[in-house]
């Protein structure tokens, strides 16, 4: 699998997200996709599911140092010593000593952002975290997060498709040295219907899914998530690093972002976006 390094964390470049899903489906497809060659596995303790997530790393009997375990502290637990019990209880039900990158999932203007980045650095030097990392944050909250952090912000977690013009923070992230990992590839399934999306995918002999996510990873540091329920969905969407995008099909791809493309922005969570870059 390729990877991403940013800041020093090497991250596969695509990764296996388990947003929205039952317990159920994490248990039968976190080892099916292991198998299939997955080595990045994306979760957070708001999605109820990290018991069930490191109950299928046991089973699939990957080595855990062959792993790349992500997940994400919810927004209540952003107080210093709260944070760091928290940490302890995801670790604990994803039955691991460490994770490899730990996220503060969302902004919380309640609680001053230096308060849980002192927290992932405490974490990080306690061993418990290798990588710590934002998501959702704008341009202005990534620059203060790499202000405040003793330890490298690797990475910023957002949406990102073809849909939604991310010029702003990628750039934003090149300067700091941090990866951009992409949420929502498939735009919640409207990429299925695209006919520019079709037409390449047409030339290429892939499916759409596939083009959407080789359309992220070919992008300089980007790193991509992809989600499914489905074993043989799985097995497509690991096949995308035996082809390429032309220059021309990258920007066509591109350009298919539109003002209103964003589609995760829920209120009382959500900051005042970054603007489109176009």
């Amino acid at each position: 699998m390729h990877t991403v390094t940013a800041n020093g964390a090497p991250i596969p470049a695509l990764g296996f997200g388990t947003f929205r899903m039952s317990g159920a489906d994490v248990l039968r497809m976190v080892p099916h996709v292991l198998s299939l060659g997955f080595r990045h596995i994306d979760t957070a303790q708001v999605y109820g599911n990290e018991a069930e997530v490191g109950a299928g790393l046991a089973a699939a009997g990957v080595p855990r140092g062959d792993l790349f375990l992500t997940t994400k502290v919810w927004v209540d637990r952003y107080r210093h010593d709260d944070l760091l019990r928290s940490v302890d209880e995801s670790l604990a039900r994803l039955r691991t000593d460490y994770v490899d990158l730990l996220l503060l999932h969302w902004p919380n203007d309640a609680v001053p952002l230096a308060e849980p980045i002192a927290a992932l650095n405490a974490a990080r030097a306690a061993g418990k975290v290798r990588h710590v990392g934002v998501s959702n944050f704008t341009t202005a909250l990534m620059a203060e997060a790499v202000r405040l952090s003793d330890a490298p912000i690797v990475t910023n977690q957002v949406e990102y498709h073809p849909y939604l013009d991310q010029e702003a923070v990628l750039a934003a992230a090149r300067r700091a040295g941090m990866a951009v990992t992409a949420y929502y590839a498939m735009a919640d399934g409207q990429v299925f219907a695209d006919p520019v999306l079709q037409d390449v995918a047409a030339r290429h002999r892939r499916s759409v899914a596939q083009v959407v996510l080789r359309w992220l990873v070919q992008q300089d540091g980007v790193v991509a998530l992809s989600k499914t329920v489905g074993e043989a969905r799985a097995a497509e969407n690991a096949a995308i690093f035996d082809f390429a995008l032309s220059a021309e099909e990258m920007a066509a791809i591109h350009g298919l972002a539109r003002p209103a493309g964003r589609i995760v922005s829920p209120g009382g969570l959500a900051p005042a976006w970054d603007p489109p870059a176009s």
